[in-house]
């Protein structure tokens, strides 16, 4: 007979309400907007993660949202 081990182990990761800026938006300057996404996605070879909050120009917010990206809230 095996036995489950039902202990949860806490995975390292930076903290949810922690904002990532992506380096394609910090020539956006005040044009900038902060998003919560809702599924994975890869952005210049990095990767994150469904409700990772990231810092995009505001153009590909709108690209993002169109393509569902973003979380609703």
């Amino acid at each position: 007979m095996t036995t489950k081990n039902l202990t949860k182990t806490a995975a390292p990761g930076a903290p949810a309400d922690e904002v990532k800026t992506v380096r394609a938006a910090s020539s956006a300057g005040p044009g900038a907007e902060t998003i919560t996404l809702s599924h994975h996605l890869n952005i210049e070879g990095r990767s994150y993660q469904p409700g990772d909050k990231i810092r995009v120009s505001a153009d590909y917010a709108r690209r993002l949202r169109r393509q569902g990206y973003v979380a609703r809230t």
